[in-house]
């Protein structure tokens, strides 16, 4: 194995360098892990990036492709066996049923190249439009509010270095201490100026920061994050704290917008979302009157059934303030998975193609099709978002068989009840996974696949950097890469096109797929990349990339920014009674996603071996709640056991539980099929449930 093997973190977007040495014969071993001096991490890494060298030998890891036999067990299958049984049963499925019959769900953390080629497999090899990812759960929501306002969604419109020198950063439901710890040291210059502002409707890790001077919790209930923006907005209006300069020369439509705020006065605000008139006053100042000011947004105000409206708030304040794209100042989201980015930018989401064009734009279409060698009729047009794809499985006349790569749907997905009902009843379910993860239990067919530190690739960081993913060292002798999975399979499906299984080639043809596109990858190869130059797209041919968006123009045919007027529809509610209590759900510091991977790692599944539900004080005491003592949380689509952990850092109306556990610990057993009407994000993070002590081992 070489010395020293420059790579990056397999979990979160913020995409640490790490370098990985050792390791006896090529093989995982004794590999260790040491940070890599690099501009968003400098070096540290969190628990989970410490311990990630860990999976690479795991006991449990899967290393053979496995076959499911008539009692339910798993044999061990050679792959050509595999791959035949596969092909004969989707050719059978698209005969008798239609080529919509077959489904493929991806995911955020595959490599740009295996993102690409699972898009282009999807099309071309099985003819669907059935194809959609897990960042659907994830970025959506922020992808389709920076799309119309912008043009262009990209997490993070400028270096996460950028941030080191802001007087005033805003984070609206991100709870960065917890989910990309080397993060918070960008936060340091505004936490000194006293400009840290947090906001979550729990006293997290992050909202701490603020302590001792460093900024300020502001801490509304939950659900009412678009009221709390319409009320800013309309204090920065009303108090004349709006750039206006800014706004004539660099937006269209304030008029609609001061309008639609008119009806959210302090008051009123207060009286919604629980957030004083004072504070309110002092917040909307201090964004105005600080030297340097960032607003960042995070799942926590984007996983609703409003989630576009608010993350469209968000960005009509910072706009009206006249932040994006000036000097010193900005408006971001803040990423999650790994590629989440780049996941969602080269085909797997269901009305995209690479570049992040529309698949219903004929020059689009055009493009891409010629990369592909093939007549743009082959390209079948837009499919349906996750959420109503996984409704399909097993219906009459809809999803028969389905290929799930890098998710782990029956933990992540919504309303996991229904979805585990759909997974049963398919004909056929591929799962690609190094662990017998969940979603796994139901497949009739799982394929072994490399982990990050066996392959060669490329992910896009939440700051739009591309990044190499560099092979530290072999694999297990019968596991195999996804690009191989795919040509294989097509072959067998006489697809047309070709279908590498060398990553910089996939890469050059992603990149030439790309070019003109939003996301425009085409000045860049792994050569290039090697050379350590920092690589933010755009990036055409001889350009030197683009660090930082917006300083002339937005990405809009006449350059400017939409402000989009917005409204708060269920910012009335009135409060809940007896045992029924708001449910939020979130990360953990030692867990990732649905903790497929963490959950194997013993020093992180030690340190948090059970779902453990966050109540107030207050409320416990009158539920008759102890601490440590077993609850049930259940509301008309199930129910979840945990363990009380009694904290006054969260509201008394409000409960919190991490996503990251299975089975009957599952937060998502709770959680609704309810989505945004534009972005098709499910609503994770307002749940009502009822509370009461007792577990189900009592």
């Amino acid at each position: 194995m070489p010395e020293g093997t420059a790579s990056h973190c397999p979990y979160c977007a913020l995409q640490c360098a790490m370098s990985l040495t050792g390791g006896p014969a090529g093989r995982a071993g004794s590999v260790t892990i040491e940070g890599r001096m690099f501009p968003t991490n400098r070096g540290g890494l969190c628990k989970k990036g410490w311990t990630a060298a860990e999976l690479l030998d795991a006991g449990d890891r899967i290393v053979h492709p496995l076959l499911k036999q008539p009692d339910g067990t798993f044999e061990e299958t050679a792959w050509s066996d595999a791959l035949d049984f596969i092909a004969a049963r989707l050719r059978d499925s698209r005969e008798r049923f239609g080529a919509d019959s077959v489904a493929v769900f991806g995911g955020g953390g595959l490599t740009n190249e295996k993102a690409y080629q699972l898009g282009k497999f999807a099309r071309l090899a099985l003819g669907t439009t059935r194809i959609d990812y897990n960042g659907r759960f994830c970025m959506s929501s922020a992808a389709a509010a920076g799309n119309r306002a912008f043009g262009l969604d990209r997490g993070l419109p400028f270096p996460v270095e950028d941030l080191d020198q802001a007087e005033t950063i805003v984070l609206f439901g991100s709870n960065v201490a917890e989910t990309m710890p080397p993060f918070i040291a960008h936060l340091a210059g505004a936490r000194q100026a006293g400009g840290l502002i947090v906001v979550d409707p729990r006293r997290s890790s992050t909202a701490r920061l603020t302590d001792d001077g460093g900024g300020m919790h502001v801490q509304p209930a939950p659900g009412t994050d678009l009221a709390l923006l319409l009320g800013l907005t309309h204090i920065v209006i009303a108090e004349g704290l709006a750039n206006t300069d800014y706004v004539e020369s660099r937006t269209t439509g304030f008029e609609a917008l001061r309008v639609s705020t008119n009806a959210w006065w302090p008051e009123r605000v207060q009286a919604t979302t629980g957030v004083p008139v004072a504070q309110l006053r002092q917040f909307a100042r201090r964004l105005a009157n600080g030297a340097g000011t960032y607003i960042l947004t995070g799942r926590g105000v984007e996983q609703h059934v409003d989630g576009t409206d608010t993350a469209t708030a968000a960005i009509n304040l910072a706009l009206v303030l006249g932040l994006p794209g000036s000097e010193h100042s900005g408006y971001g989201t803040m990423t999650g998975q790994g590629n989440g980015q780049g996941g969602r930018e080269h085909g797997q989401k269901c009305d995209q193609l690479p570049g992040y064009r529309k698949i219903t734009d004929p020059d689009a279409r055009a493009h891409v099709a010629k990369v592909w060698g093939v007549h743009p009729s082959l390209i079948p047009g837009p499919g349906v978002p996750a959420v109503e794809l996984l409704a399909e499985l097993g219906k009459p006349g809809k999803v028969r068989c389905l290929l799930v790569h890098g998710s782990n749907v029956v933990v992540s997905a919504p309303d996991v009840t229904a979805v585990k009902a759909g997974l049963q009843s398919l004909d056929l379910l591929i799962v690609c996974d190094f662990f017998f993860s969940e979603t796994a239990r139901f497949a009739d067919v799982i394929l072994p696949v490399t982990q990050w530190a066996e392959e060669e690739g490329t992910m896009t960081s939440l700051e739009g950097r591309v990044l190499r993913r560099r092979r530290a060292l072999h694999p297990p002798l019968d596991v195999r890469n996804e690009l191989w999975i795919l040509r294989e399979l097509a072959l067998r499906l006489n697809a047309p096109s070709t279908y590498s299984t060398s990553p910089a080639e996939v890469f050059d043809e992603l990149a030439r797929a790309s070019a003109g596109g939003i996301a425009d990858y085409s000045g860049l190869s792994h050569d290039l990349l090697d050379t350590g130059i920092a690589a933010f797209w755009p990036f055409t041919p001889g350009s030197a990339g683009t660090p930082r968006l917006f300083r002339d123009r937005f990405a809009h045919a006449d350059g400017r920014a939409r402000l989009v007027a917005v409204k708060a529809h269920h910012g009335d509610g009135g409060p809940l009674a007896g045992n029924t209590l708001t449910l939020i759900t979130g990360r953990l510091l030692e867990h990732y996603q649905s903790g497929a991977q963490t959950r194997r790692v013993p020093e992180l599944q030690d340190a948090r071996p059970n779902a453990r539900l966050q109540i107030h004080p207050a409320t416990a005491d009158r539920l008759g709640i102890v601490a440590d003592g077993p609850v049930t949380i259940t509301n008309a689509r199930g129910a979840v056991h945990a363990h009380a952990e009694i904290t006054s850092s969260i509201r008394h109306d409000t409960v919190f539980l991490p996503f990251h556990y299975a089975d009957e610990e599952s937060a998502n057993l709770l959680t609704e099929s309810a989505v945004d009407p534009i972005s098709a994000m499910p609503e994770f993070k307002r749940t009502i449930v009822s509370v009461q002590a007792g577990g189900s081992n009592q």
